[in-house]
């Protein structure tokens, strides 16, 4: 059984011409000299590197579909007739105070200085993507109103065509990061937080200075290694010292046409869509603790980690490090999750599965807890998109688990809100959306909740930041349902009792019970006329 069928991807834009296909290698059974098209090998041939990325770059998120043999499908949630969990205290748990719009979905995280928001979910990193500079209103603002956390991703200084740097290389004035960090705050409202993600190259150029000396930014994320992905997508200049400067860095360029003459200096820029390739940045225990001691001496009073779909070993290192070094929140993203950048096959083939990562996340915090050892807040990304979703990963990860860091899934109502504004302007609503209405207040369920809220600042709201906040909405009161019938009325009360494994292969990988096997003890007692 294959697990995914290389070749032929709409994120690659490429397709087989046969019906049938070798496993495989994803090759038409029948190739024949004269098809027009269109696989990647077919594509690659006069194409090339391009075939790599998903495209056009800029225009697409792209998420991985390999079929793994165990995800989260493979859990269901437990329902019970009994109890009520985590409601206030002297509240008595009847049907009167038992109703799930009375489940609290707040959560808050942090080593001493805890940041609240009022749903356990997050963004993904958005960094120096197109869709995430073009964007960034709706989805500030979103996040911002929404009350969650919202994370500026790595680079974005480096690729501002306005950056301007000191006589010491440092940032001198970024107005597209000044920009970012405006935009949240302006709607911010007591939960949740802007944090700014650092690569090596935000490192090099003062980053973590200049956000906290300029916006006074309380939290920084540090990410682990950089590692094989590239950035595709055109960076367009409009001045040689510019230019040459992103050259230097490795970014392939294309300069404005008024710098014709200078041309020679960008022979190696005539790939237009691609590409930037990442400097590598190697992890050890002594220059991660030394890191974070730097930046809390800048003044930072929290400082999060961002790690990939490592293996085992840098997973280990990511947990223990974190708690030695007091992490505020360290986010462990799965394979194959979604991206703006990376490379496709990599998007496929590359990484532990989210499932299994989660799996030994949770068994190397048991094994860290027994020794003593405090664990850090932990949240877990790597394609998650539903309540459900939610709940399984806090489930799973209890009593560690705080969050889930969601990626497209929140980039998505962004992009869906901001379209809806255009297609209102241009009278072009599609049936999905104009069978609601025509105006923002008919179509959004939720405008007139922030009407009440802002007031006549309602109308400064981007739509696309409408969008995710009702995109949120959906996600907390979908989970208040799954909690009310799981009788946890509280995210902290939610436990990995409240699973059970659809399949044995699931049992073993996860450790939570096989459907056939979970509560068998209690069930067995009460059928023996035994009590609880």
């Amino acid at each position: 059984m294959n697990l995914q069928r290389p070749n032929a991807n709409d994120a690659t834009r490429t397709f087989n011409r046969s019906k049938n296909v070798s496993p495989s290698s994803g090759i038409c059974s029948r190739c024949i000299d004269g098809c027009r098209g269109n696989c990647e090998v077919f594509k690659a041939s006069f194409r090339g590197r391009e075939v790599i990325y998903p495209g056009p770059y800029g225009e697409v998120t792209a998420g991985g579909d390999k079929d793994y043999p165990v995800d989260y499908s493979h859990l269901n949630i437990q329902g019970y007739a009994m109890g009520a969990n985590g409601l206030p205290e002297g509240v008595p748990g009847n049907p009167d105070t038992a109703k799930f719009p009375d489940v609290d979905t707040g959560v808050e995280y942090g080593w001493d200085k805890k940041i609240k928001m009022k749903a356990p979910i997050f963004t993904g990193a958005l960094g120096s993507t197109e869709i995430a500079r073009r964007n960034w209103e709706h989805f500030a603002v979103g996040a911002a109103i929404s009350g969650i956390t919202l994370v500026c991703g790595e680079n974005v200084c480096g690729i501002d065509p306005k950056l301007e740097l000191n006589g010491k290389g440092k940032i001198e004035k970024c107005p597209d990061m000044d920009r970012r960090i405006e935009s949240y705050k302006k709607f911010h409202n007591g939960y949740g937080e802007i944090l700014v993600q650092m690569n090596v190259e935000d490192t090099r150029l003062g980053v973590a200075e200049y956000i906290r000396k300029k916006h006074k930014l309380e939290t920084i994320e540090l990410k682990w290694g950089q590692g094989a992905k590239c950035i595709g997508g055109e960076i367009k200049v409009n001045s040689l010292e510019r230019a040459l400067e992103l050259k230097k860095r490795g970014y392939i360029v294309t300069p404005d046409p008024s710098l014709h003459a200078h041309q020679e200096a960008f022979k190696d820029g005539a790939i237009k869509e691609f590409e930037r390739h990442s400097r590598l940045g190697f992890v050890s225990e002594e220059s991660f603790h030394a890191e974070v001691k730097r930046l809390r001496d800048l003044g930072f009073k929290r400082v999060t980690l961002k790690t990939g779909a490592y293996s085992m070993k840098e997973l280990a290192m990511a947990i223990r490090y974190s708690s030695e070094a007091k992490i505020d929140l360290l986010t462990i993203d799965g394979a194959p999750g979604g991206t703006g950048m990376s490379p496709w096959r990599m998007m496929e083939e590359w990484g532990i599965p989210t499932f299994y990562l989660q799996a030994l996340t949770y068994e190397f915090c048991e094994r860290l807890s027994k020794k003593g050892m405090r664990i850090p807040d932990i949240a877990i990304a790597g394609g998650f998109s539903s309540e459900d979703h939610v709940f399984k990963v806090l489930a799973m990860g209890s009593p560690y688990v705080k969050a889930v860091c969601m990626g497209r899934a929140l980039i998505i109502p962004g992009m869906v809100g901001k379209n809806i504004g255009e297609w209102i302007k241009n009278n072009d609503l599609p049936k999905t959306v104009s069978e609601f209405g025509s105006t923002k207040k008919e179509i959004f369920v939720c405008y007139e909740e922030l009407v009440d809220r802002y007031g006549r600042d309602a109308e400064k709201i981007p739509l696309g930041a409408l969008g995710i906040y009702t995109f949120t909405q959906k996600i907390r009161v979908g989970l208040q349902q799954l909690m009310a019938g799981s009788r946890n009325f509280r995210v902290s009360t939610i436990s990995r009792k409240d699973l059970m494994s659809l399949t044995e292969e699931a049992a073993k990988v996860s450790g939570i019970p096989y459907v056939l096997e979970a509560y068998r003890g209690e069930a067995e007692a009460i059928l023996d006329g035994k009590k609880d």
